[in-house]
């Protein structure tokens, strides 16, 4: 018998990094469900602006995901202004492209901070307002990259499995309790996070492709949020077989080169704006750190 679907009209929608991408796709998927989202983003012009072409009530809230207080505020101002939250989509990220023995201490330093720090933030902050009133949804955003190790984005990876990981053992802890907990794992997804990477290797999936997925599993609600979902499949059927022979498949699928036959020259207008906008954790410029930085999810 198929479940019957949640109406989401009316519920309040909290969006990190939401000013852009898989954030903004997502947030206009909702909107036209008839929910009511608050957008936050370090980038607050962007998000005011993204806001004011949704509609529908849409607010922009100043958001550093890696500074609890600035967390808390977002999810007070967003009850301040369409009530009591419903659901809290932890989206916003990084992904800096480098062979690990490369990558700097700031930049593993930023990727814990946004992609894993940020979404442990945003989830406890969520099931304190969620809990009590015996429903709700937590969206964390993770990847496939948290199912697999890819190399050129080792500690990406690393963040995406604790994703993972995280998300599992809080649905644990909250059975029962009428909160949701979605995971959610795309394949490459077409935004600037991706832009210069050989996309010859894997077909990359769109924003609205991703969004179309959160608010499907909104409506009937489920943990594994593959995107797309035939992933989900062949993730399951790849767990069956010796890790050498999964790791044959993923070279035979030209995994193991997906980040390194990168065009940084492609990746430059989006590196040069987000090394501008993002603080780094000593909260300085991001001008400073060489490896690029995109505050959404892939």
């Amino acid at each position: 018998m198929a479940k019957q679907r949640r109406s989401l009209s009316g519920k309040v929608v909290a969006i990190t990094g939401g000013a852009r991408g898989i954030g903004k796709a997502t947030a206009t998927a909702l909107v036209r469900k008839g929910a009511r989202v608050a957008i936050g983003d370090l980038d607050l012009g962007l998000a005011e602006g993204t806001a004011a072409g949704l509609g529908g009530g849409t607010v922009a809230v100043k958001l550093d995901v890696t500074d609890r207080a600035s967390f808390a505020a977002f999810l007070d101002e967003a009850e301040r202004q369409l009530g009591p939250i419903d659901a809290v989509i932890n989206n916003a990220g990084i992904m800096p492209v480098t062979p690990f023995v490369d990558e700097s201490e700031d930049s593993v330093r930023r990727q814990i901070d946004i992609n894993l720090h940020g979404v442990i933030t945003g989830t406890q902050l969520a099931i304190k307002r969620l809990q009590p009133r015996g429903s709700g949804y937590i969206v964390n955003i993770a990847s496939q990259a948290g199912k697999a190790g890819i190399p050129g984005i080792a500690t990406y990876s690393g963040t995406k499995h604790a994703v993972v990981g995280l998300s599992e053992a809080v649905r644990t802890e909250l059975r029962g309790s009428g909160v949701e907990v979605l995971c959610v794992m795309p394949t490459i997804v077409n935004t600037e996070l991706t832009s210069g990477v050989a996309q010859r290797w894997v077909k990359p999936v769109e924003p609205e492709d991703v969004a179309n997925e959160i608010v499907d599993a909104m409506e009937v609600p489920r943990f594994d949020v593959f995107v797309p979902k035939a992933n989900g499949v062949l993730y399951k059927v790849l767990t069956l077989l010796p890790r050498g022979a999964r790791e044959g498949m993923g070279r035979l699928m030209k995994v193991d080169k997906l980040m390194f036959e990168v065009d940084h020259g492609a990746r430059r207008a989006y590196e040069e704006r987000a090394a501008a906008s993002e603080p780094s954790a000593e909260g300085a410029p991001a001008a400073e750190s060489p490896e690029p930085a995109q505050r959404d999810a892939a």
